[in-house]
């Protein structure tokens, strides 16, 4: 502590302390070794002697051993051969015993190889699993049993890809045969629902027959005797006609079924089966693009889907757990769907109406095979009526071309019959009635055309070929009649009633096809009774029923007739109007001819000849195509004298203008057309006749002062004269008088008519601005 307390000369001091301590132990150690030397000593002198001892019995022992080798060496020979044998002995008996028990491993691999070689695979995996469990435990420390063991996983996979290769080929086959075990399936279900319609018909027979004794027992006897053969043939040719089974090895399935199911594997073989035949449904519900052409087009479709789920019931039936009906029912359910759009969509592209009935028998078919199988079909027949109003459409389009075509070759004459085989003929076609016609001797004419009876006949086939898709739709006959109908009343208020509207728009169809074509409308709307009576019979659904449907024919050629008859008031009217236009007045003329014009007698004569052709229609279709014209013709004389284009009239223009007016009039009074009430159809011509008096003629004293006094009040003379139209015609007679003057000046009477047309002209010129004024 000095030293580390640094005290003065510490570290010296430290050092001379340590020094001694050291001197002291070097003599303690001294002291020990001269106290142990002598025993040392001793120790090394002892081991010398025994070093010599020890050389001594070495060489003894080594002698002793030489000596007792060369004495064992023939007992160790014998020995050894002693050892040797019984080793061999033991091994062969070893070896007896592990054959033993390898003999029937290798009798079992053996069997395998075997079973393999032929194709046994479900034997095959079964003596695996022997092999397994039983016979490779005993001997499984060999070497060869291991490559057994090792070999066995392996022929498990080639097991299982034979049998997934046959399993496919399988899946290939049934793919390429649906359609002919689909079409076998629909040929057996329309032939057992032949038969049972058969069946059926031959009960009701045989109701009606029982009310008879004593004969009818034997024909009892022979129908029963009819309809055992009628079983025995159905039996024979249940026998012919092959099952899907017949036609499609299911081994291949059973097999891998059975395979899987004992590798353990079996819900993987039910996902790989279901996975690939919803593949294939996919495949066979998509139908070609060219379907809708030809009637083989939906067979081969249907046969495909209706042989798809054929084999799907078949693999329900006879496997376990493969398909289940909550399967089936869900691939069934998105077939429907998928199967509905596609047809939906080509029937929409088909345009013949055989074409479509042969559709809708194929689906009737198609649905009673797999509602036979179980599948619910609603849908179908729900999706049926879809397809018949398509029906009905490609029906009213061919329809429509039918009736053009009667109508394109129609002459639009009375049909005439000269005997009275001709006259049955045509009635047995058409529901014609008439006494008054009846007590007529032959040669007659029947009032319609030829184109009536043949409408009426084309309306009848529509009705049957409507009737034809009704059928098998297991609908009631209410519901047939009312379908019936229904169709019937669109041919009639639609196609008919277009192809009619058509033709009366026509140009080429003139007043005298006009005509007739009322004629026939209303001959044709006679006979709808007659078809309601018709549709009654076929359906035999009373027409008193509460439900029943009318036919609306009625209103049909109503509306064509109105059609007709306003196309007779525009021809009339365009008729007219040519002979107008050809008219040419001098307005500059200074006298009349005295005689009315050419083209006004020529425009009578053609309204009176045409008049004469209207006797056959109803009294109130002439008189209003009667009045029309005339009206028509008053309208476009006042029209001529308007005429902006028309600048002055002279006096001798006036005068003929107003012959011709007056034989309008002379025409009205003749009663073209008979029917009308006094002076109703000169009422035409008032307009022109009450502008007369603002006509000047050498005839007639101008009555100004009466029409300008009595002009606004109920009881004037002249009520139908215009303000504006007179003082127009004045204007114009002003300025011809104004042209002339030069030689009016010198006539007092001229001067004075001229100074009396302007001052009227002023009086109308202010009260036609006082008019405009209050208005």
């Amino acid at each position: 502590r000095s030293v580390y307390d640094d005290q003065p000369n510490a570290h010296q001091k430290f050092m001379e302390k340590l020094d001694a301590c050291i001197r002291n132990h070097d003599r303690e150690i001294e002291k020990m070794c001269n106290f142990h030397h002598q025993g040392f000593v001793d120790a090394i002198t002892e081991l010398l002697k025994v070093r010599a001892d020890a050389e001594k019995l070495k060489v003894q022992v080594t002698d002793t051993n030489r000596r007792l080798q060369d004495a064992g060496k023939e007992v160790i020979a014998q020995t050894e051969e002693i050892i040797r044998c019984r080793v061999q002995q033991r091994n062969i008996t070893t070896v007896v015993e592990k054959l033993q028990l390898c003999l029937p491993v290798l009798e079992m691999y053996s069997k395998l190889k075997e079973q393999m070689s032929v194709k046994r695979y479900y034997s095959a995996l079964k003596t695996m699993e022997q092999l397994e469990n039983l016979y490779l435990p005993r001997v499984s420390q060999y070497r060869f049993c291991q490559i057994m063991i090792e070999n066995l996983p392996k022929l498990r996979e080639e097991i299982k890809e034979i049998s997934m290769s046959d399993l496919k080929d399988f899946l290939e086959s049934i793919r390429k045969h649906s359609d002919r075990i689909g079409e076998t399936a629909m040929k057996q279900a329309q032939q057992q629902k032949t038969f049972s319609t058969a069946l059926q018909k031959q009960n009701n027979v045989n109701y009606g027959r029982n009310m008879h004794l004593g004969r009818n027992r034997i024909l009892e006897s022979k129908n029963e005797i009819t309809l055992k053969r009628t079983f025995e043939d159905e039996d024979e040719h249940e026998e012919e006609v092959l099952t899907a089974q017949d036609l499609v090895d299911f081994s291949p399935v059973y097999r891998c079924l059975h395979i899987y199911s004992v590798l353990g594997d079996g819900e993987i073989f039910e996902n790989y089966y279901r996975k690939q035949r919803r593949k294939q449904a996919r495949l066979v519900l998509q139908p070609q693009s060219s379907m809708h052409e030809t009637v083989e087009g939906y067979r081969r479709y249907f046969s495909q889907i209706v042989g798809f789920f054929v084999v799907e019931d078949h693999i329900l039936h006879v496997t376990q757990g493969l398909v289940t009906r909550t399967y089936t029912d869900e691939l069934w359910n998105m077939a429907l769907s998928k199967i509905i759009a596609v047809l939906r969509t080509h029937s929409s592209y088909c345009n013949d109406p055989d074409l479509v009935l042969e559709l809708k028998n194929l689906i009737v078919v198609f649905a009673d095979t797999l509602q036979g199988y179980g599948f619910p079909v609603n849908r179908l027949f729900d999706l049926l009526f879809e397809i018949r109003d398509q029906y009905n459409e490609t029906l009213l389009k061919k329809w429509s071309g039918l009736f053009r075509d009667i109508f394109e070759a129609d002459n639009y004459s009375p049909i005439p019959v000269a005997n009275e085989e001709e006259y049955r003929i045509v009635t047995s076609k058409f529901p014609f009635q008439d006494p008054e016609l009846d007590k007529q001797s032959f040669p007659k004419k029947l009032p319609m055309s030829q184109s009536v009876p043949q409408i009426y006949m084309q309306v009848k086939e529509f009705i049957y070929a409507s009737l034809k898709f009704s059928e098998s739709l297991h609908r009631s006959s209410t519901e047939i009649d009312d379908m019936l109908r229904k169709s019937t009343n669109l041919l009639l208020t639609r196609t008919l009633s277009s192809c009619l509207q058509n033709l009366i728009k026509k140009p080429h169809i003139g007043l005298t096809e006009l005509v007739q074509i009322i004629i026939n409308t209303t001959h044709l709307e006679q006979a709808c009774k007659y078809l309601e009576d018709f549709i009654s019979n076929i359906t035999n659904i009373s027409q008193l029923t509460v439900h029943t449907a009318r036919l609306y024919g009625l209103s049909t050629f109503k509306d064509a007739r109105h059609a007709a008859e306003g196309e007779i008031y525009t021809k009339l009217n365009q008729k007219i109007d040519e002979f107008i236009q050809i008219a040419d007045y001098d307005w500059t003329m200074s006298e009349s001819d005295g005689r009315a014009s050419g083209y006004l007698m020529d425009l009578i004569n053609f309204l009176r000849s045409t008049f004469q052709v209207f006797t056959h229609l109803p009294g109130k279709v002439a008189q209003t195509a009667c009045m029309s014209a005339c009206q028509h013709l008053s309208m476009s004389l006042m029209q001529m004298l308007l005429d902006s284009e028309l600048k002055q009239i002279s006096m001798g223009a006036i005068q003929q203008f107003n012959l011709d007016v007056i034989q309008c009039e002379l025409f009205a009074s003749s009663e073209p057309v008979p029917g009308f009430q006094g002076d109703t159809l000169q009422l035409a011509f008032i307009d022109l006749r009450q502008s007369r008096p603002a006509l000047p003629h050498p005839f007639m004293v101008w009555d100004w002062s009466t029409y300008l006094a009595d002009y606004g009040q109920a009881t004037s003379k002249y009520l139908r004269v215009n303000p504006s139209t007179a003082l127009t015609l004045l204007e114009k007679m002003k300025d011809s008088s104004k042209k002339n003057n030069i030689f009016a000046q010198f006539r007092k009477n001229d001067r004075d008519k001229q100074k009396l047309i302007e001052t009227v002209v002023k009086q109308l010129r202010s009260l036609v601005n006082g008019m405009s004024q209050h208005a």
